[in-house]
C-alpha cells in the first residue's frame, strides 16, 4: 500500500484536479452544463480519495507548513471567503422546485391551468380521474390535497403534463 500511495497520490491528485478545474470553470461560464455537472460532482468526490492518500504520504512536510503564519492566515482567508458566499448567496441555491412548488400549490386551478397548459375544467377533470375530490375550480391544491390527508406536492406532480422529450408543446 504504501508503495502505490508514493507512486500514485500526487499524479491522481493533479490529475483529479485538473478535472475538477476545468469541470468547474465550465459551470462558472455555463458552457455546457449538462455535460460538466455530475462530471465535476462526482469526479470532485473521487479527488477526495487520492488527497487524503497524499496528504498522508506528506504529514510531516504538511505539519510544517502550520509553523508559517503563512499557512494561517491562507485558510483563515479561505474560511472568511466560503463563510461570505454562504452568507450572501446561500439562501439561492438549492433545487429550485423547492420554492416554485408552495406557489403553485397555493395558486386555485384558474391561475394554475394556463402555466401547465390547460383549462381549469381540464386540471378538475385530471385531478377527479385520479380519485381527488374537486368541488370549484377555484379551490387550490392544498386545498384538494387537505382533503384527500395527501401532500399538496403529490397532488402537484399528478396534474403536471407528461411529456416524452419530443419538443413539441406538453399536453
Amino acid at each position: 500500500m504504501n508503495r502505490f500511495v508514493k507512486k500514485y497520490a500526487t499524479p491522481f491528485v493533479t490529475g483529479f484536479f485538473v478535472i475538477s478545474a476545468v469541470s468547474g470553470t465550465a459551470l462558472f461560464f455555463h458552457w455546457q452544463p449538462g455535460l460538466f455537472h455530475s462530471m465535476h460532482a462526482w469526479l470532485s468526490m473521487v479527488l477526495l480519495v487520492p488527497f487524503v492518500l497524499h496528504m498522508w504520504r506528506n504529514w510531516p512536510q504538511f505539519l510544517g507548513y502550520f509553523r508559517s503564519r503563512t499557512m494561517l492566515v491562507a485558510c483563515g482567508i479561505s474560511v472568511l471567503a466560503a463563510v461570505a458566499f454562504m452568507v450572501t448567496t446561500g439562501h439561492r441555491g438549492g433545487n429550485p422546485a423547492q420554492r416554485l412548488f408552495p406557489i403553485l400549490t397555493h395558486a386555485p386551478l384558474t391561475d394554475l391551468a394556463p402555466l401547465l397548459h390547460a383549462t381549469p375544467d381540464e386540471l378538475a377533470a385530471r385531478l377527479t380521474h385520479t380519485g381527488y375530490a374537486v368541488r370549484s375550480t377555484d379551490e387550490t391544491l392544498d386545498e384538494i390535497a387537505a382533503a384527500a390527508g395527501q401532500k399538496s406536492n403529490d397532488v402537484l406532480l399528478k396534474i403536471l403534463p407528461q411529456h416524452g422529450g419530443g419538443g413539441g408543446r406538453h399536453r
